[in-house]
């Protein structure tokens, strides 16, 4: 590991390793009661959870469940490509207004809306953008093709992440010779990236400050944000004192969010992910309301 990753990693330990905390001054099964019951419930069920929540002011780890395991959490890796294009713009390296072609090997399905659009090219940060609000696939694979995987990954290194990666562009069928998961997280290492993204710690304040912005767009809000309330089309400014900046994964067997809420009363970075039986409807709606479940309690946090 270069001197790099390492202090990375020294400063990400620093964050992870903090006491249990407390909220408002009562026991911790209080607080996090109901959320705790919902995933224990569908632990048993055979679903494979894995969450965390630590307070933004303090560190303190409010809520965990086997935060160090790495999961499968579909399109959350996106984060990593984001990091990487706004540090390569804040360093000059590529410009925001550069032009990039879709082309017939960049093709895929399901998130986004540019495969739905006439346009064939794109400037560079409204792909960024896309991939932000819409999660979008197109966007992604564009963006890859012209910032590399490679670079990711040296930038994933660089921070500190070994539980976290982005593994592979976005494709509609996975073969033997691909990646099986598209990306691969820690509940604990998402929480500390999401935080230090919101302290303006990741690579330096312009760059984490470009992130959050094309994050705060993301129309996703149907796992554990379902439970805030707020509008999936625009909620960039605080609503009724709530302010959310997040990213979901979506994919066969896996539902996963991280994020960052910040209310009235405190602040929080989250993250929680599920890899279970995708072969009915009751076993996943039991997954998001487990979910939705666990963002009451954060909501009860913040406000």
């Amino acid at each position: 590991m270069s001197s790099a990753a390492q202090q990375a990693s020294g400063r990400r330990a620093r964050h992870t390793a903090v006491a249990v905390g407390r909220h408002r001054g009562e026991d911790l099964s209080d607080s996090f009661e109901r959320g705790f019951a919902a995933l224990a419930e569908l632990a048993l069920a055979g679903v494979q959870v894995s969450a965390r929540a630590v307070d933004l002011a303090s560190g303190q780890v409010l809520f965990s469940v086997d935060d160090h395991v790495v999961m499968p959490t579909a399109s959350i890796g996106k984060v990593l490509l984001l990091i990487e294009v706004a540090a390569q713009l804040e360093q000059r390296q590529v410009s925001g207004l550069t032009l990039l072609d879709r082309e017939a090997r960049d093709a895929v399905g399901d998130s986004g809306v540019w495969q739905h659009l006439a346009v064939p090219s794109l400037p560079l940060a409204d792909l960024a953008a896309l991939v932000g609000a819409t999660s979008d696939n197109l966007a992604t694979n564009v963006l890859l093709r012209r910032i590399g995987l490679e670079a990711v990954g040296a930038r994933t290194e660089q921070l500190g992440l070994t539980r976290t990666a982005l593994l592979d562009l976005v494709r509609d069928h996975r073969g033997p010779d691909d990646a099986p998961q598209l990306s691969i997280g820690s509940a604990s290492e998402l929480t500390w990236l999401f935080a230090a993204l919101a302290r303006g710690e990741i690579v330096d304040q312009a760059t984490s400050q470009r992130v959050v912005q094309w994050l705060s767009l993301n129309s996703d809000l149907t796992m554990v944000a379902a439970s805030f309330g707020l509008d999936p089309l625009a909620h960039r400014g605080a609503d009724h004192g709530i302010l959310l900046v997040n990213k979901t994964g979506t994919d066969n067997g896996v539902r996963s969010e991280v994020g960052v809420l910040r209310g009235p009363r405190a602040g929080v970075a989250y993250a929680v992910s599920m890899y279970f039986d995708d072969s009915g409807l009751p076993a996943r709606l039991r997954v998001l309301d487990g979910m939705r479940t666990f963002g009451l309690d954060l909501l009860e946090y913040v406000h």
